[in-house]
């Protein structure tokens, strides 16, 4: 499996009061366009990631929206998997190329958080998972993720420092990252002390409500020189799925889906976990991203905590994890972030993410979740 990526294009991640999701999605897709160096005309279909614009902003039909913005009159589409909806989208982009469907795909995601409320923001988020058995009784995501929390620190004496250390080394890397919402460094002892959302996890353990968009241009292999002499090849992509509800799954602290979902796309890349030399991973909590580089075989089961204390996922470190700032610093508009992800795997292996670059780097990973762990994508790059 082979398919490339020949342009990327993103807006600086934040609070955009004065842009609309139009706006947005306009301008990452111009950029990439620009980018590639490619003519619209040539572009043969969209696959946009939104998770919840009728919620957020009151308008459906976004792939249209953009398309007919872009002056585009090609098939455009939709794709929804709450938080892993960019992901989806760029998968979906990769099976139509694949397929012999298109040549060209612009595959993005945007999303449109801060126009509401917090309240309003959670109850839309709380769309991603059991309205039955989970947001009916007052579970919000943070608490969710705080159950995961706590059974890791029970099942293996993961410690609450070590969680903190993720926000801490994600917020030096968003520090070097100007797309990021936050650029600012923080302490151990700052994240400790933040103000309580969802026992163990604080305010600074979780990743904000945020604006933005993100795109790729992708095209076949073979017509890749065409257009770039630097070119990132997709080499591998799975996707898997598991229970809505938290309470259904085989273990609290293992995601299925993603353990899955990373072997169907180490497989089809030809490798195996150790030839990674950098990864992107879903940290919409800290803990997230330890249970992550877990389940995608970068450690032992319960041995994520020790990675952080090594150093090992730190920017110099054996498995730099989350080079951008990952969710928690750069910022988590839901639809754009598996787009935003493989963007930066792009940047580094193109050698272009500047003090965040990742020496000698080759093959990259990104891991896009939606929800608690209902769905997971995996893709692999390579230069």
């Amino acid at each position: 499996m082979k398919v490339a990526i020949i342009g990327v294009g993103t807006t600086k991640f934040g609070e955009h009061w004065d842009k609309s999701l139009r706006e947005l999605a306009i301008e990452a897709g111009t950029n990439a366009i620009i980018d590639a160096k490619v003519r619209g005309s040539e572009i043969d279909s969209i696959y946009l990631g939104n998770m919840s614009a009728g919620r957020f902003i009151g308008q459906e039909h976004v792939a249209a929206l953009v398309s007919g913005e872009l002056g585009l009159s090609i098939p455009a589409v939709r794709v929804e998997g709450a938080c892993a909806s960019g992901g989806i989208a760029l998968r979906q982009g990769i099976l139509s190329i694949l397929s012999g469907q298109d040549d060209i795909v612009l595959a993005g995601g945007a999303e449109k958080m801060t126009d509401l409320m917090t309240d309003g923001a959670t109850t839309a988020l709380m769309g991603a998972a059991s309205q039955e058995w989970e947001a009916y009784y007052g579970l919000t995501f943070p608490s969710l993720y705080a159950m995961i929390a706590r059974r890791h620190m029970f099942e293996f004496g993961t410690t609450r420092e070590q969680i903190a250390k993720v926000a801490v080394k994600n917020h030096h890397n968003g520090s070097l990252n100007p797309i990021a919402q936050f650029n600012k460094e923080i302490t151990v002892e700052e994240v400790l002390n933040s103000t309580m959302v969802a026992d163990p996890l604080t305010l600074l353990d979780c990743s904000p409500i945020t604006d933005g968009a993100a795109a790729l241009i992708l095209c076949k292999a073979e017509l890749a020189k065409k257009y770039t002499d630097n070119p990132v090849y997709i080499i591998g992509s799975g996707q898997a799925s598991d229970t809505l509800a938290l309470h259904d799954r085989r273990s609290l602290t293992t995601l299925d889906a993603t353990v899955k979902a990373a072997q169907v796309a180490y497989k089809q890349a030809g490798i195996n976990v150790d030839d990674i030399d950098l990864a992107e991973v879903h940290d919409c909590f800290t803990i997230a991203e330890i249970v992550a580089t877990e389940d995608l075989g970068f450690c032992k089961k319960g041995e994520g905590g020790k990675l952080l204390d090594e150093g090992a996922t730190e920017l110099t470190g054996r498995i730099p994890v989350n080079t951008s700032g990952g969710l928690k610093a750069v910022g988590h508009p839901v639809g754009a972030t598996g787009v935003k992800q493989a963007i930066e795997i792009v940047l580094q292996l193109r050698g272009e993410a500047d003090k965040r670059q990742v020496k000698d780097a080759k093959i990259g990973l990104t891991h896009n979740v939606g929800g608690s762990g209902a769905t997971a994508v995996v893709h692999i790059f390579s230069r």
